[in-house]
């Protein structure tokens, strides 16, 4: 059984910064890509940051230059350094990935943590 666990998060001024770690658990063969994506109230789900296997990323336009996403293969771990956090930052933040979690099949499946919770304000 696969999980993602993320603790973290919590309450930060503007222009604070945060750092989200995300872990995996379980039985893994491998991760292709690992992400973060986040939900405003009254808006839907948005990516904000993806990490594929080779070390490639990518970014919504909204935060590129002030986050930056990273992991750690030994450890199944993702990070999320959130810097010059603002206002409308503040969401429940998902981690995301992608798993292989059987030897004797080739299925990948996409794996969801709880989410926690950012909130910009002063």
């Amino acid at each position: 059984q696969v999980q993602l666990v993320e603790p973290g998060g919590g309450l930060v001024q503007p222009g604070g910064s945060l750092r989200l770690s995300c872990a995996a658990s379980g039985t893994i063969v491998s991760i292709n890509s690992m992400g973060w994506y986040r939900q405003a109230p009254g808006k839907q789900r948005e990516l904000v940051a993806v990490i594929i296997s080779d070390g490639i990323t990518n970014y919504a336009d909204s935060v590129k230059g002030r986050f930056t996403i990273s992991r750690d293969n030994a450890k199944n771990t993702e990070y999320l350094q959130m810097n010059s956090l603002k206002p409308e930052d503040t969401a429940v933040y998902y981690c995301q990935a992608m798993i292989r979690p059987s030897p004797f099949r080739s299925y990948v499946g996409n794996y969801w943590g709880q989410g926690t919770q950012v909130t910009v304000s002063s």
